[in-house]
């Protein structure tokens, strides 16, 4: 007879193997080896064009084309009678008219978890800086609904973004998303990178999409530093890469932020651009069959930006304030991405190359610039010197010219005295280093002392 303890120690072990057996994680993984493997093939390949068939997946999907170089990851993005119209996310190199295609299962998922926080992924989802594997990490569908409206938090308190020119005089809110209008060379990445450091949010996600190979190890070392990788998630699609991929990062980079939004916290996503996701959506659009409309954009192009842009803002719990990058041709601000952009966002931040090349960094143009609920996130005696500092740079900008060429007689407006009296001091507190951020709280106490104080006395360089 076996003892009662031996037979205890046996029913626990039992159990224990039961449990694990039930493992979710385990039964998955489990579920997903077992499952059958359908193969179809490639019938055409022109360019981005792959059609594909003996398939059965659904437009979104992601497949595997067999090639002499290993499986081309591919997406389905539209079907035709003819079969299924696939564009690559990595080289067509090695692919043939024949070659076996299998389904993966479904759509593009990518791994999210704390451990992202420091990485850097490429535009699917897979660490390219060397670290350990992401394995381990829950894996999740790219594609995610949209918060309901009436679900939605409010945007009602700010969130400091340690560059005083934008705490005071565009302050952004918990959830807010806002778009970086500028030309080229202007110091968009500088800003985005003065926000990483700066800001009071608990983790940032950051997309390169379309940027220069040379520039992003710089971005990485010199602009964002250790300090800011260490909080912030990093996804990187270089110009060189697939239209699909650069497409994809977008997408991939907000589907991590919203995780760690739905885990209560509080996430600044910076994408850097958004002109070049219109743009390889053009691409996409444009092998796809689309025709051309606005400037050679498709159709499809404005009705991917809203769906990428409502996903950040405020959830139920925790929020994504979106910091946008939109690059506008030849400083043209009525650029239709552009003016598509700054209809679907909450505010708008312009750069000016006037103060870019004269020397004034962050170049931001306060007066052209706009946070759409400036009224719900700060206080009457906040907007009351941001209003007058406002005040004063407008009434220099009137009068400029007339003072190069000594035309201006003192006394004609009292605005315009005092804002001359005044343009050092204020130069001092709009200009600011990359390596100086500021606290929100430190700027409004500056901005006061320089409305209130005779002469802008109490405000420091």
């Amino acid at each position: 007879m076996t003892p009662p303890t031996a037979t205890t120690a046996t029913t626990r072990g039992r159990t224990a193997a039961a449990s694990s057996l039930l493992d979710p994680a385990r039964a998955a993984r489990a579920f997903e080896a077992a499952r059958p493997v359908s193969y179809g093939r490639l019938t055409e390949l022109r360019g981005l064009h792959l059609q594909v068939r003996g398939v059965d997946v659904a437009v979104g999907d992601l497949l595997e084309v067999h090639g002499q170089d290993g499986p081309v990851p591919v997406e389905a993005v539209a079907a035709l009678p003819s079969g299924i119209v696939c564009l690559p996310l990595g080289s067509t190199h090695g692919l043939r008219v024949g070659a076996r295609v299998s389904e993966t299962g479904g759509p593009l998922r990518v791994p999210v978890g704390e451990a992202l926080t420091g990485r850097v992924l490429d535009g699917l989802g897979r660490p390219i800086d060397g670290g350990p594997s992401l394995a381990h990490l829950p894996m999740v569908s790219v594609e995610n609904a949209t918060p309901n409206p009436l679900e939605r938090g409010r945007v009602d308190l700010q969130v400091g973004l340690g560059v005083r020119a934008l705490d005071s005089l565009v302050p952004a809110g918990r959830g807010q998303r806002v778009g970086i209008f500028a030309g080229s060379g202007v110091g968009k990445s500088t800003l985005l990178s003065m926000i990483a450091r700066g800001t009071e949010a608990q983790v940032s996600v950051i997309a390169l999409v379309g940027e220069r190979g040379r520039e992003v190890r710089e971005f990485l070392e010199n602009d964002l530093g250790p300090e800011g990788l260490a909080r912030s998630v990093v996804v990187v699609a270089t110009s060189d890469a697939p239209p699909v991929e650069r497409l994809r990062a977008a997408f991939v980079a907000t589907r991590i932020a919203e995780w760690f939004r739905d885990t209560g916290r509080d996430v600044v996503l910076m994408m850097d651009s958004l002109t070049r996701v219109a743009m390889a959506q053009r691409e996409i659009g444009l092998s796809a069959g689309e025709p051309p409309a606005t400037r050679g954009y498709p159709p499809s192009v404005f009705g991917v930006l809203p769906k990428l842009l409502e996903r950040a803002g405020p959830g139920r719990v925790g929020s994504i304030t979106g910091l946008y990058t939109v690059l506008v041709e030849g400083d043209d601000m009525q650029d239709p991405i552009g003016d598509t952009a700054r209809s679907i966002l909450d505010g708008h931040i312009v750069l000016s190359r006037r103060l870019a090349t004269s020397g004034h960094y962050p170049s931001i143009d306060v007066l052209e610039s706009l946070s759409r609920v400036v009224g719900a996130i700060t206080t009457p005696e906040q907007r009351g010197d941001a209003t007058m500092l406002r005040r004063l740079l407008a009434a220099h900008r009137d009068v400029r010219e007339l003072v190069e060429i000594g035309a201006y007689a003192p006394g004609s407006s009292p605005d315009a005295d005092r804002a001359l009296a005044l343009l050092p001091q204020v130069n001092a507190f709009l200009q600011q280093s990359v390596d100086e951020p500021t606290p929100a709280a430190e700027t409004w106490l500056r901005l006061h002392a320089l409305m209130a104080g005779p002469g802008g006395a109490g405000v420091t360089a």
